[in-house]
C-alpha cells in the first residue's frame, strides 16, 4: 500500500534514511514492543524530550525526558499497553496511515523533521484511539547515519488547541477495584489537558479486605493504592496537585503526616483534610487529582 512506502527516493539518501528511521523502523519497532530495533537510532549525550502535553501553550509544556533513559522507559511501556490492547483494525497499517511525515530541513549536519498523526484505530471493545499529533524531531548526522538528538513532541494537531487524541473521560483500561467496590469508578482520565481524577482510596487489598491496624499502616497502604489507581492512567504521585484526606480521627493527623511527607515532592500538592466517619475499619482515605 503506498502508505507504506518511503516517499523519498534514494537519490535523496538523507531524506530517504530520516523517513526510514523514523516511520518505518519506529512503528516496527513499537508495534512489536522492541526497543532494541531502534536503540542505535539515538543520540544518548545530551538528548532531551519535551512534553508539550496536547497543548498549544508553550508555559504547560514538561520537561518530561531529561536524558534518554527516562525517555526509553515511557517508550517502553506505551509500547507494552500498546501490544496488550485488542485491536479490530490492525494497528501497524492503521499507523502507518495517520504518519505524516513529507518535512524534513537539513542544514549541513542537523535536521529539523516535522511528522504528524493523523487518523484513528478501532478497538475490539468498541472504543476508537483517536491519533491526533505531532512531533518536531532535532536529528544530528553522525559517522553518516542519521540520529534523533532530541524532540518536543505531544503538541496538537492540527494545531491551536488540545488534541482529540482520546475521548473526553475515560476510564483507563488497566484499572482494577476491589470486590467490594461500590458504584464508583476508581480512576478517570479528563481530556483536555490530561486531567487525572481518582476516587477515594483506602488501605484495602484486591479482595476488599481492611489491612492494618494503626495510622501508619493504612497511610501507607492507602497511597500505595493511590500511585497504582494513577500508574493505571499513565500518572505518578509525582504529577499530583490536589489532596483530599478524610480522618476517622484528627488525633491521628501529625503520625498521618509523617508518612504522607515520604511520599510527595516540592511543589507539594494542595491539600484538605478532614474527620469524618469512614466505612469499615478505616481510619484514613484519600483522593487526588493529578495531571498527565
Amino acid at each position: 500500500m503506498s502508505q507504506f512506502i518511503n516517499p523519498f527516493t534514494r537519490h535523496d539518501p538523507d531524506r530517504y534514511s530520516i523517513w526510514e528511521m523514523l516511520v518505518k523502523r519506529d512503528i516496527g519497532a513499537f508495534i512489536k514492543n522492541d526497543w532494541e530495533e531502534v536503540a542505535g537510532d539515538f543520540l544518548e549525550e545530551g538528548f532531551m524530550g519535551i512534553d508539550a502535553r496536547f497543548l498549544s501553550n508553550p508555559d504547560s509544556w514538561n520537561l518530561s525526558f531529561p536524558n534518554l533513559k527516562s525517555y526509553q522507559q515511557c517508550w517502553c511501556d506505551n509500547a507494552a499497553n500498546f501490544t496488550r490492547t485488542e485491536w479490530e483494525d490492525d494497528p501497524q497499517e492503521k499507523l502507518f496511515e495517520a504518519t505524516i511525515l513529507r518535512d524534513i530541513e537539513i542544514s549541513e549536519d542537523n535536521a529539523l523533521v516535522h511528522k504528524k498523526f493523523d487518523g484513528s484505530i478501532k478497538k475490539k471493545n468498541g472504543r476508537t484511539e483517536h491519533l491526533n499529533w505531532q512531533t518536531l524531531y532535532r536529528c544530528r548526522k553522525v559517522n553518516g547515519q542519521w540520529k534523533i538528538a532530541g524532540f518536543t513532541g505531544f503538541l496538537p494537531h492540527p494545531w491551536g488547541g488540545s488534541s482529540t487524541h482520546q475521548p473526553a473521560v475515560e476510564l483507563p483500561e488497566t484499572a482494577s477495584q476491589h470486590a467490594t467496590a461500590g458504584p464508583y469508578s476508581p480512576v478517570l482520565q479528563i481530556n483536555p489537558g490530561q486531567l487525572i481524577v481518582i476516587s477515594g482510596q483506602a488501605a484495602i487489598n484486591p479482595a476488599g479486605d481492611t489491612m492494618g491496624d494503626t495510622i501508619e499502616e493504612q497511610t501507607k497502604l492507602t497511597l500505595e493504592n493511590c500511585r497504582k489507581q494513577l500508574e493505571s492512567a499513565g500518572s505518578s504521585l509525582n504529577e499530583v496537585f490536589k489532596v483530599t484526606v478524610y480522618l476517622s480521627d484528627l488525633e491521628h493527623w501529625s503520625r498521618f503526616n509523617t508518612i504522607y511527607k515520604e511520599y510527595f515532592t516540592i511543589p507539594l500538592p494542595v491539600r484538605t483534610a478532614i474527620q469524618t466517619g469512614l466505612l469499615n475499619d478505616f481510619l484514613i482515605e484519600i483522593e487526588l487529582w493529578a495531571i498527565k
